[in-house]
C-alpha cells in the first residue's frame, strides 16, 4: 500500500475541491488570447491553463482552437505561424487520404468483406441522426460525415468503427468548419483517450479497475455484489456492469442533457486534471448514482443493467464535482498499487 506525500495530497485536495464552489466563468476569447505572446507562444504554462479548464470550461467561441491543443492537433510550444504551417500540412494530407481512398475503394469492396459490411453500418447508423435544430434548420451534412468515418476506418487500424462513433464524429463537426479539422480532431482524439475507445485494449481495463476502485472504496455495495451470487468482477467482464461498455467507448456522449455537456466533459478528459484516467472516476460516480436503489431494492444484473441504463440528461459539472470528491477520498487513503499505478 502506498500514500501520496503531503505536498501532492494538498495538491490533490485543492484540485479536487475547488469545482464544489461556485464555478467561475469559462475562459472566453479575450481572456484566451491573453494566454499568448505576439508571436503566438504561450505566455502561461499549459498546466495553469489545463486547470482553469478544469475549474471552469471554456466559452463554445473559445473550444475550437483549445482543443487543436488539448487533442494534439497542435503542439503547446507552437507559434502562430508555425500553427498555420500545420493546419496546411493537415489538410494537405487530409486532401492525400482522400484521393488515396477513392483509387482503392473498388479492391475493398471486393476483397474486405468487413469493408462492406462497416459502410453499410455507417450508412444506417447516420441516417438515425437527427440533423436539424429546434427551428430546422441543418445541424450537419451527413454526406461528409459518412465520408469522414469510412476514411477514419480505412486509416485506423487500431479503433475500429464502432456504433456511436458516427455521434461523437457530429460532434466534431458541429465544433469546427472544415473536413481536414474534423477528421484530424477525431482521431486525435481516439488517440488521447485510447484507454476509453479502443475497446480490446482499453475497455476492459477500465472496468477491471472499476470493479477494484468499487471493492476498494465502497466494500458494502462490492459484497451485495457478492451476496447475489454475482462478484463484481464477473459482473464487470459478463454480467450486467457490461452494460457500461458505452460509457467508455464513447465517452459518456449519451448520459448528457446536451452537446455543451458532453464537450465539457471531454476537455477535461484531454486536460489530464485532476488525475490521470478520470473517466474511471466519472464512471465510479455514475454508478454511486444508482447505489441506494440497488442496495434498497437488492438488484440483480439485469436490474442495475436497466437503472445504469437510466443514467441519461445529466449535467457535466456536477458529476465532474462528483468525481472529484472521489478523488479528493482516493488521494487520502492508502491506496492499493493497481489503483495508485492507474489514477495517482
Amino acid at each position: 500500500m502506498t500514500t501520496l506525500s503531503p505536498e501532492n495530497s494538498l495538491s490533490a485536495r485543492q484540485s479536487a475541491s475547488f469545482i464544489l464552489v461556485k464555478r467561475k466563468p469559462p475562459i472566453d476569447k479575450t481572456e484566451w488570447d491573453s494566454f499568448f505572446d505576439e508571436n503566438g507562444h504561450l505566455a502561461k504554462s499549459r498546466d495553469f491553463i489545463c486547470v482553469n479548464i478544469l475549474e471552469r470550461g471554456l466559452h463554445p467561441f473559445v473550444r475550437t482552437e483549445a482543443w487543436k491543443f488539448l487533442t494534439g492537433y497542435f503542439s503547446w510550444q507552437s507559434s502562430q505561424d508555425e500553427r498555420l504551417t500545420v493546419d496546411s500540412m493537415r489538410r494537405k494530407n487530409y486532401k492525400a487520404l482522400c484521393q488515396m481512398y477513392e483509387k482503392i475503394q473498388p479492391l475493398l469492396e471486393n476483397l474486405h468483406r468487413n469493408f462492406i459490411e462497416t459502410r453499410n453500418n455507417i450508412a444506417r447508423d447516420i441516417q438515425k441522426l437527427y440533423d436539424k435544430d429546434p427551428l430546422g434548420n441543418v445541424l450537419i451534412d451527413k454526406k461528409r460525415l459518412e465520408k469522414i468515418l469510412l476514411l477514419s476506418y480505412v486509416c485506423n487500424t487500431q479503433a475500429e468503427y464502432q456504433q456511436g462513433f458516427h455521434e461523437m464524429v457530429m460532434l466534431f463537426q458541429l465544433m469546427v468548419e472544415h473536413d481536414h479539422e474534423t477528421f484530424w480532431l477525431f482521431q486525435f482524439f481516439l488517440q488521447k483517450t485510447e484507454h476509453s475507445c479502443v475497446i480490446n485494449i482499453g475497455v476492459s481495463k477500465n472496468l477491471d479497475m472499476l470493479s477494484t476502485l468499487i471493492t476498494f472504496l465502497d466494500p458494502m455495495f462490492a459484497e451485495h455484489g457478492r451476496g447475489a451470487g454475482t462478484q463484481l468482477s464477473s459482473l464487470i467482464m459478463g454480467g450486467a456492469v457490461q452494460s457500461l461498455f458505452p460509457w467508455f467507448c464513447f465517452c459518456f456522449q449519451r448520459a448528457f442533457k446536451s452537446f455543451d455537456d458532453v464537450w465539457r466533459l471531454w476537455e477535461v478528459l484531454l486536460t489530464g486534471k485532476p488525475c490521470r484516467n478520470f473517466q474511471v472516476l466519472v464512471a465510479y460516480s455514475m454508478l454511486q448514482m444508482v447505489r441506494e436503489q440497488v442496495l434498497q431494492e437488492s438488484m440483480g444484473g439485469d436490474d442495475i443493467l436497466l437503472a445504469c441504463n437510466k443514467l441519461i440528461d445529466l449535467d457535466a459539472d456536477e458529476l465532474i464535482s462528483a468525481a472529484c470528491v472521489v478523488y479528493a477520498e482516493l488521494i487520502q487513503k492508502d491506496v492499493p498499487q493497481t489503483l495508485k499505478d492507474f489514477f495517482l
